[in-house]
């Protein structure tokens, strides 16, 4: 008789696990996505509206508040910034850091991974600072340089951190391949591990990418209004007084669009560079 219901109960156990499974994913997705519909929403109503909370998701929509941003045009050129910051300091970090996280994952340079991961735990907060004193003597800041370098500070770490277990997870055997035919040890990593990493460095490039993009303080502190970035400009929303909700929100809408193009873009390499990662490290 037991024989008979075990796999009735077995299937009753995996039919119960996969509902509470979808449950589960359910919850999560609301919880996430809810504030992001919120911010959309928002976007296309009146500051009236946005404050009413009898207001919900059935209104009338108005453009205003995209013409508004728009027509300022503070936040077009922020976005620009944005984006000439985020994309040269992610080619920069990568070009530095992705030889370098293969020398650290193929030559075992356990030492060097543990000074990698102290600058990533490092607060960037304690360094505003001196950075601060340093780049005012120079005469960089308001620079777009300035910005450059203090993004490269975080992003060649991540990046690096990254990588490594991808390179450590290759086969030597293809390597020493390679060099048995005549390549130097770089010409190996150039032309054997670093096709078959690039999974990894998409998924480094894009989250170094979505740092930069997002990143306000670096940005709060060493830009200028030439060369003022996504996240400050939003903050110019926000006054003593009052706050322009419906421009705030319409602009976040903006600025939230090129992440999540990217993000979709990328999401063949993203998906398998984090499947990798999370198989090989």
């Amino acid at each position: 008789m037991s024989a008979t219901l075990s796999p009735a109960r077995a299937r009753r156990g995996r039919r119960l696990g996969s509902w509470l499974r979808g449950t589960a994913i359910t919850v999560v997705t609301l919880v996430f996505f809810l504030p992001v519909v919120w911010m959309f929403a928002a976007a296309f109503k009146t500051n009236v509206q946005v404050t009413d909370p009898s207001v919900g998701l059935w209104f009338t929509p108005t453009l205003d508040n995209f013409r508004a941003v728009v027509e300022a045009g503070q936040i077009v050129r922020s976005m620009g910034n944005s984006l000439l910051v985020g994309v040269v300091s992610t080619v920069l970090s990568a070009v530095i850091a992705v030889p370098a996280a293969w020398a650290v994952g193929r030559f075992s340079m356990h030492r060097t991974g543990s000074v990698i991961l102290v600058a990533r735990i490092v607060p960037a907060i304690s360094l505003l600072v001196p950075w601060y004193y340093l780049f005012a003597r120079m005469g960089l800041v308001g620079s777009y340089t300035v910005l450059v370098l203090s993004h490269m500070f975080v992003s060649v770490p991540l990046i690096m951190w990254i990588m490594i277990s991808f390179f450590a997870g290759l086969p030597v055997e293809l390597e020493e391949a390679a060099r048995t035919d005549g390549l130097s040890a770089f010409g190996a990593f150039w032309r054997i591990s670093l096709p078959l990493a690039a999974p990894g460095t998409a998924t480094a490039s894009l989250l170094a990418f979505v740092f930069s993009w997002n990143n306000f303080m670096f940005a709060l502190v060493f830009s200028d209004d030439r060369t003022q970035t996504v996240p400050v400009t939003l903050f110019n929303f926000i006054s003593y007084a009052s706050t322009d909700w419906g421009g705030l929100m319409a602009a976040a809408a903006l600025i939230t669009v090129p992440v999540v193009l990217a993000a979709l873009l990328g999401q063949k390499y993203l998906v398998a560079g984090l499947t990798s990662g999370a198989s090989k490290g």
